[in-house]
């Protein structure tokens, strides 16, 4: 199979009015100039930590083109829309930045009960969270470093572990499949070790609780096929998602800053074949590992296709998703649908102010990356140009 079956803008875009792609269009070039996104950026915090009235600018914008809405009730008609072309939808909760037990508290709940209306819907197969949604990322830090923790800090520490138990065990009991993400590698050990118990405990028959590796990091092979001995070993599954990572320039810049190696491999080259290094073990080993291949990346995308069909497996294998964020590589994601592959969206949703640390990234990560933004124009331009001759 191909990777020319993502230049098919017509399905990429079907669910795309004119005017939304003309405003998807807008947009992609103001993010692509560098200089906007971050005086943009600036100006946007500001006028929100003012109280300034610049919630609905941002709505009709950015927030719209990247979230699914406020309220899960909010994002129905995204779900439903992306559904109808056979692309599933992972609601992403995506409140960042908070410190205080009674927001982690608040998110736990929120998970839980998003992992029970999954249950309800077939449209939405998964339930994701992110580790500091549940506990101070200083504390995940300490006990990264395994340092000791002050009386209160293990009782804090207690805390977030129950948090983690009861998402697990919510996800367990209803067989909703949970995605848990990485963050950045200074408190991604504790993370780690967590969802190491939490897959012991939860995985015996089949893997329900999913880490994330990053394949920007040059150590993730080594600690898959460490993670995948030890599965064996106590016999229960494992289950990754596998994406190439969002916080480089932050994972270098404090690298310098203190001093150490940097985790992160040392060119895009080196990042892309640790992404599919890292495919390819799991497709060796689907017995006892699962996989959601989130990636924007087409070759990479091409690579999974291309190993379904040499192990003799069905487009639609149960263990294998290919997933990518909503308002992003809708080329690839309604495409891999079309032809029958498990896909889904990551679809966040939240209330504006508390989204913007994700908005943020969103933008940024199109300026930075390469051929992202230009990728994006192309296509949407390519559309916008069969529909005119198509009139």
């Amino acid at each position: 199979m191909s990777k020319t079956i993502f230049d098919n803008t017509e399905v990429a875009f079907r669910t795309k009015s004119d005017s939304e792609l003309r405003r998807a269009y807008l947009l992609f070039k103001m993010i692509g100039r560098q200089s906007l996104v971050k005086m943009g950026t600036a100006l946007t915090l500001f006028a929100l930590k003012v109280r300034l009235p610049v919630k609905g600018i941002i709505r009709s914008t950015v927030f719209n083109h990247f979230c699914g809405g406020e309220s899960e009730i909010e994002s129905m008609p995204v779900i439903n829309t992306l559904y109808n072309e056979g692309v599933y939808s992972v609601l992403d909760y995506s409140v960042e930045g908070k410190e205080e037990e009674e927001q982690f508290d608040a998110t736990a709940k929120k998970i839980n009960e998003l992992t029970v209306l999954a249950t309800k819907n077939n449209a939405m197969p998964f339930s994701v969270f992110k580790p500091t949604g549940l506990g101070r990322f200083d504390l995940w830090v300490k006990v990264s470093e395994n340092k000791t923790l002050t009386k209160e800090e293990e009782a804090e520490w207690n805390r977030v572990r129950e948090r983690y138990d009861s998402i697990c065990a919510t996800a367990h009991q209803h067989k909703i499949t949970l995605l848990i993400d990485a963050e950045h590698s200074w408190m991604q050990d504790a993370a780690d070790r967590l969802c190491e118990e939490m897959m012991e405990k939860y995985n015996k028959e089949t893997p329900i609780v999913f880490n994330t590796l990053q394949c920007y990091r040059w150590d993730r092979l080594d600690y898959l096929k460490k993670e995948h001995q030890r599965a064996k070993e106590k016999g229960y599954k494992l289950g990754f998602k596998i994406v190439r990572g969002a916080y480089l320039e932050l994972e270098n810049e404090r690298a310098i800053e203190m001093d150490y190696p940097t985790p992160i491999c040392a060119s895009k080259q080196e990042t892309d074949d640790m992404f599919d290094s890292v495919l390819e073990y799991i497709m060796d080993n689907l017995e006892d590992i699962h996989l959601f291949c989130g990636t924007h990346n087409e070759i990479s995308c091409s690579l999974g296709m291309d190993l379904l069909k040499k192990k003799g497996l069905e487009r639609n294998d149960s263990r294998v998703w290919f997933g990518q964020l909503y308002g992003m590589s809708d080329n690839i994601s309604f495409n891999l649908a079309e032809h029958g592959y498990n896909t889904a969206k990551y679809l966040p949703f939240g209330p504006v102010e508390d989204v913007m640390p994700y908005l943020i990234r969103r933008a940024e990560e199109n300026t930075s990356v390469a051929g992202q933004t230009s990728r994006e124009l192309s296509l949407i331009s390519k559309e916008r140009k069969r529909r005119k001759q198509s009139k």
